[in-house]
């Protein structure tokens, strides 16, 4: 099995994306910044002009690296600027046009039991997570969070949208 490894580089693109509401075409500027924990801290140059979060985990290697995506989804999720501006947060399952791919369910329970796991034993973050004495779901976020699912490889990715 192929190890799966962080990009250490942040992309940033212009894009036009097409707003269901009106149909027309609207610039949005995109800031990939890669799961690498050493470039973790450089997301935080960009959340002040976020509107949105696409937070992609890999299908296929999802299991052994659960632990350290809820981690850093946790401390996306309870920093100040993410809670306050109500920064919508799309966690986005990609490759799942593989055959071993769990299911966006499947995916939302882990890092739900995870995250609940987390927030009970972490109080020193901004804001802390969920309801207190009830384990974690995602619709306890102030802001919006949904899960879905994607396969970059083959172009389906009109969840970003």
């Amino acid at each position: 099995m192929r190890e799966l490894l962080c990009s250490i580089l942040k992309n940033q693109r212009h894009y036009y994306v097409l707003i269901k509401k009106n149909g027309k075409l609207k610039p949005a500027h995109l800031v990939d910044v890669p799961g690498h924990s050493r470039l973790r801290p450089k997301l935080d140059e960009f959340l002040p002009q976020a509107t949105g979060i696409v937070f992609v985990v890999d299908f296929v290697g999802f299991l052994p690296n659960c632990r350290a995506a809820s981690e850093y989804l946790y401390d996306i999720l309870t920093k100040a600027t993410v809670v306050k501006k109500k920064i919508h947060v799309l966690i986005l399952s990609n490759k799942t046009d593989k055959v071993t791919a769990n299911g966006k369910e499947f995916i939302r329970k882990q890092l739900e039991k995870k995250l609940s796991a987390i927030s009970t034993a972490d109080i020193a973050d901004d804001f802390t997570l969920g309801v207190l004495g009830k384990p974690f779901s995602f619709p306890q976020c102030q802001n919006k969070v949904k899960v879905d699912e994607a396969a970059g490889i083959t172009g389906n990715i009109t969840q970003v949208q």
